[in-house]
């Protein structure tokens, strides 16, 4: 596998290090915590994108153990949890063998170039960043260094492969300005390594799926009884969508719709065919639709889109050499690019002593 040495055979001097060096411009980096189960939300709000984005983009995707010691210190389901979001991240259609799939704390160069860029980072903009007052507010008993410095972990691992493209929702977006910040004081202290990188998705209509009780989006930890993992099973998936909160049905025709019967149309546009959709908007406007029948098709259709992708994840999890096979793999292409920067990282601030 080559792949990932298209835009980082670099030839370089530390003789000509002074010179413009040139970015590569197809490069994609995101990142997932191993905190939770993925759900419906996280498939259809990033997932489907990060597969289309393999076949026609230079991908590094992580998954963010570092990350979650901020707020989970306790390591003893670590292990399993980033088993799982491995083996729901391939059942979903990311394969390994186009894309760079890796454990943050197997990249060892993260930590240098993390070190690097805390000395760009000031302890004022650090504090003013809505995450981590969100954080500390939540968790005041775990207010570390870690957390404060989040946003430079952040912007280390998309700066560490140059990367320009950073799928994100409007929740990251501080973060990744922050990370241009950095990027541009490194420029402009020592020389122009790093590229701007900028919010990016493979498609322009973003997906917010809603929890099952209308009250915001899915979760991976919180509310679960009002999100739907890729492992509930049949039975589960049912019990919720059942669960879902609905009105008494519209009055009049062509009523306006309510947020909540919104949201279950809005999941089943995305689980089930047109027609269906069609027939279930057609009852709503004519007053004649019975919410039970409406919420058993968003079941069934729920079932038929989630089975193949939970059997195939539990195939993978039991598959545990596999899994690490996967991440020695992915470790050895990130470090390959992460090598590389780090080597223009040095020389442009004259750390080559030798």
């Amino acid at each position: 596998m080559v792949y990932y040495l298209r835009s980082i055979n670099y030839k370089m001097s530390d003789s000509n290090i002074k010179n413009e060096i040139s970015v590569p411009g197809n490069i994609v980096m995101s990142g997932i915590r191993p905190t939770g189960k993925l759900h419906l939300g996280n498939y259809f709000g990033a997932m489907q994108n990060y597969v289309k984005m393999q076949n026609e983009y230079q991908c590094y995707f992580m998954v963010a153990d570092l990350h979650s010691l901020t707020t989970h210190p306790d390591t003893s389901e670590l292990k399993d949890n980033i088993f799982r979001v491995l083996a729901e991240n391939i059942a979903c259609g990311l394969d390994p063998e186009k894309v760079a799939l890796y454990c943050q704390s197997h990249l060892y160069e993260t930590s240098e170039l993390y070190l690097y860029l805390n000395m760009l980072a000031y302890k004022g903009e650090l504090e003013k960043t809505a995450t981590f007052k969100d954080k500390a507010r939540l968790h005041p008993d775990n207010i570390n260094a870690g957390l404060l410095t989040y946003p430079v972990l952040m912007a280390t691992d998309i700066l560490i492969h140059r990367a320009s493209y950073v799928p994100v929702g409007k929740d990251q977006e501080q973060h990744l300005e922050m990370a241009r910040n950095f990027a541009n004081r490194f420029n402009t202290r020592y020389h122009n390594v790093f590229p701007q990188p900028k919010a990016f998705n493979f498609s322009s209509n973003l997906v917010k799926v809603p929890s099952l009780d209308g009250s915001g989006k899915m979760s991976k930890s919180e509310n679960q009884m009002a999100t739907v993992y890729l492992s509930d099973t049949d039975d589960e998936i049912r019990k919720k969508v059942k669960r879902a909160k609905s009105d008494q049905g519209p009055q009049t025709p062509n009523s306006e719709m309510p947020e909540e019967i919104k949201n279950l149309f809005l999941l089943l546009d995305l689980v089930s065919d047109k027609e269906t959709s069609q027939y279930f908007l057609e009852k709503f406007n004519d007053c004649s639709i019975r919410y039970g029948d409406l919420k058993n098709q968003l079941a069934d259709d729920m079932i038929k889109f989630i089975s193949p992708v939970r059997q195939r994840a539990e195939e993978l999890v039991n598959n545990e050499n596999y899994l690490k096979k996967v991440m020695k793999e992915g470790a050895e292409k990130a470090s390959a690019s992460a090598s590389a920067t780090l080597k223009l990282v040095r020389n442009a601030m004259g750390l080559n002593y030798f």
